[in-house]
């Protein structure tokens, strides 16, 4: 079984916009940069509201750039571009240039991503993961401010320092304003960091909603009351695994698919508070120990139907989207729907409208 394709995702977001109507963002998932635009496009006639990439095999951002200039409405959006991968700088030009090229509709979205991936596959340094993505944002903040409205350059933190920005290098002030932040979290301590600097929480796929009650919630509460900031000025995206199918043949795979999703997850020691919440931490070391050895079809298997609906939403495709309401309600203000599978831009035809009635 090839990992990567098992975990290929289909991403739905739903969000209210001030009309009340709900919004339906698809994701561009590409082999080919090339085909970002067209794919883009596809999403925009489609009635999409944005379009989003992740940092899987391909770079998240440059995809994004190619459909800048083929859509002229669609929200553009790394869900999620990995922080610790680049340096705020970095960052700070690549978020200023997207949004130029979007005419405001980028959202940067950033994650951690874990240890091993950050110093083995980035080469890059790892430390006090929450703190350092804190800084990070604030640091970012700190250049854009610098660009926008002229102040000096003179942030000075523990992991990130800049102080030198010649006119050389200042770019014009944008007429777009600057990008929104949005961070991925699954920890309570990272959660809470969200809530105080961020403008958005893309909530993990891998959650329960007991999860969400007894860590996520009270934790980005603390982190908005910190930064002094209004719940209403801040977006929380739930992202939701989905196993859903029109008979039962496509059912079993929906389900299939999930559970590897799933097992995948649950093999991640930074992931294991979700299974405590639960009392199924024991689990974690079990996929833990099964991943390091390869046995990625076996561990799909250690998935039960039980622990299956409390992570994924599962049921036939007329039913997703009440189910999907009732998860979220009075938490999320959009949902993304996440499949192990990829359908193009009418895959979700029948569940897109299903939502949009909901508005």
């Amino acid at each position: 079984m090839h990992l990567s394709s098992t975990l290929l995702a289909s991403w739905l977001k739903v969000e209210r916009d001030q009309e009340g109507n709900v919004k339906i963002d698809g994701a561009i998932l590409v082999e080919n940069p090339l085909d970002a635009g067209p794919a883009a496009k596809k999403l925009e006639s489609a009635g999409y509201a944005g379009g989003f990439t992740f940092e899987g095999r391909h770079d998240p951002f440059l995809p994004l750039a190619l459909a800048a200039q083929q859509t002229t409405r669609l929200d553009l959006i790394t869900a999620i571009a990995i922080a610790f991968a680049r340096n705020p700088m970095t960052l700070a030009n690549i978020g200023w240039d997207m949004q130029l090229l979007s005419e405001g509709r980028f959202i940067l979205g950033l994650g951690t991503q874990i240890r091993p991936h950050i110093q083995k596959r980035f080469s890059m340094e790892w430390s006090r993961p929450a703190a350092r993505m804190k800084e990070m944002v604030r640091a970012i903040r700190a250049i854009w401010d610098c660009w926008e409205n002229g102040s000096k350059l003179d942030f000075q933190g523990e992991f990130y320092t800049h102080t030198l920005m010649t006119p050389v290098f200042t770019p014009e002030p944008s007429a777009y304003g600057l990008p929104r932040i949005f961070l991925s979290a699954v920890g309570p301590r990272m959660t809470e960091v969200v809530g105080e600097v961020a403008d958005g929480f893309f909530v993990h796929p891998f959650h329960t909603p007991e999860f969400i009650e007894t860590i996520s919630k009270p934790r980005l509460e603390a982190g908005l009351a910190r930064g002094q900031r209004r719940r209403e000025d801040f977006e929380v995206s739930c992202q939701l695994i989905v196993a859903t199918g029109s008979n039962e043949e496509e059912m079993k795979a929906a389900r299939d698919g999930a559970r590897a999703q799933i097992s995948f997850y649950g093999s991640t020691p930074a992931y294991r508070p979700v299974l405590d919440c639960i009392g199924r931490g024991d689990l974690q070391d079990e996929l833990n120990f099964m991943s390091k050895q390869g046995k990625w079809l076996e561990m799909a298997g250690r998935i039960d139907d039980d622990l299956l609906e409390q992570i994924a939403v599962v049921g036939a495709r007329d039913e997703i989207a009440d189910k999907v309401r009732a998860r979220c309600a009075g938490f999320a203000d959009r949902v993304s729907l996440v499949a192990p599978f990829a359908p193009d831009a009418e895959g979700w035809a029948e569940i897109v409208r299903d939502l949009s009635a909901a508005g």
